[in-house]
């Protein structure tokens, strides 16, 4: 208790830490005053009939960070920076040059391959938000536009999905942890006193023991995200003697961290706008009138209502998003190369080859138990609804996972920054 109070007292009174968390908190403030600022002419009334009855909408508005909800000019949230992300990531298989630029030429290249990102951002924005604001407009939500004002809201919202990007941006530079992450972060934690209050008003005496079990859960969930998150495999690490510069350095051992969820909640965000991407083309399609359009949009709809069918493909493409997303950011071949270049191997394991043998091999065993946790953690929300049928109670496993990861990787960089500042 002691030891917390003292990095608290550190954490506001030490100027450099305390403007990094002003700044992470001002910029959520800003966030949250533009996810309250409707575009211009929305029917409230039928936006909320529309929204309760389509789990696609119900699902884009994790990552508009709650700004869909009310179709603010940041609708889109920061949801086209990560489609253009995981295009990027994608990318990197099929162009050994971008692979190279994300994975061996350092900060200078990452920071190249994040500017590519940002670039197709824009298209991607734009034919979002076109596409959205054709369906709303073809639902009745946005009644009586004109082109002109179609063609404001469109930049409206392609313009505050790039502003919250920059704003997120500046939070993974200026403050602490991950922006997006962040930002997305604040729109789950915002539509709780919703939904609690949703629960409260529909709360019925005889359901206690179903309310219950269902907290009980959520404290369960809570515990594995926390524990899976923080799980690793140390690797020890033995470094040889070395003479440089005329002094010798002795043997030292040392371990490498093999986290057993390596890829974090990635896998769940690829699978989910895998699964939303079709939806998103036919919504563009519509303003085309074209004939097998209606068709495949009904198609796509009764796979999303089906809960067996959606469930299963979102447990498969989470299951091997995890191993894709693992062999793009961990290349057992290069850390073989760099521990043998300085030395370092691993007991009883010749370096080289045999040593990326190795840890391919164990990568492998690793991500097998944390794809079948994330797989778990996403269709969660899915079967509790499919056994209670109870929409409201449904736990969100994505939300979950993403929040209580953002709150773990807050707490260690707080903690680096005081350890820093203590040494």
């Amino acid at each position: 208790m002691q030891t917390l109070l003292h990095k608290l007292k550190v954490i506001f009174t030490e100027p450099a830490i305390r403007n990094r968390v002003l700044f992470v908190l001002g910029a959520l403030i800003i966030f949250r005053a533009l996810a309250s600022i409707p575009i211009p002419g929305v029917d409230a009334g039928v936006l909320e009939q529309f929204f309760s009855n389509n789990q696609f909408l119900g699902l884009l508005n994790i990552f508009s960070g709650g700004g869909l909800a009310n179709l603010s000019i940041v609708m889109l949230g920061v949801g086209p920076f990560i489609t253009a992300s995981i295009i990027m990531q994608l990318m990197t298989v099929m162009s050994p040059k971008l692979k190279s630029l994300y994975t061996e030429e350092g900060e200078a290249g990452r920071a190249r391959f994040t500017q590519y990102s940002r670039m197709l951002t824009l298209p991607l924005a734009i034919l979002q938000g076109f596409g959205f604001l054709t369906l709303l407009k073809s639902q009745g939500v946005l009644a009586g536009l004109s082109t002109f004002e179609f063609v404001v809201n469109v930049i409206l919202v392609v313009a505050g999905s790039v502003l919250l990007m920059w704003i997120g941006e500046l939070v993974t530079e200026y403050g602490i942890g991950n922006g997006v992450s962040i930002i997305i972060f604040a729109g789950i934690v915002a539509t709780l006193p919703s939904t609690i209050s949703q629960l409260y008003f529909s709360y019925d005496p005889s359901q206690l023991p179903l309310y219950l079990g269902f907290a009980i859960v959520a404290l369960g969930i809570i515990y594995a995200v926390v524990v899976m998150t923080e799980a690793e495999r140390p690797v020890p690490i033995t470094y040889a003697k070395q003479s440089r510069g005329g002094a010798t350095y002795g043997k030292s051992q040392s371990y490498l961290p093999m986290r057993l969820n390596q890829a974090g909640v990635i896998p769940i965000i690829f699978a989910l706008s895998i699964i939303l991407f079709p939806q998103m083309v036919l919504n563009i399609l519509t303003a085309f009138n074209l004939p097998w359009v209606a068709t495949a949009n009904e198609v796509v709809t009764n796979f999303l209502n089906n809960q067996w069918a959606y469930g299963g493909v979102y447990f498969v493409l989470v299951f091997l998003f995890t191993y894709f997303y693992t062999a793009v950011t961990f290349d057992p071949d290069s850390v073989a190369k760099n521990l043998q270049r300085s030395g370092g191997f691993i007991p009883g394991i010749r370096p080289g080859g045999h040593t990326a043998e190795y840890l391919g091999g164990l990568v492998t065993r690793l991500t097998l138990v944390g794809a079948l946790f994330l797989g778990v953690i996403a269709v969660l929300p899915v079967g509790m609804q499919i056994a209670t049928g109870m929409t409201a109670l449904a736990i969100g496993g994505t939300a979950v996972l993403i929040v209580v990861s953002v709150v773990l990787d807050l707490i260690r960089r707080l903690d680096a920054q005081v350890s820093m500042r203590e040494y």
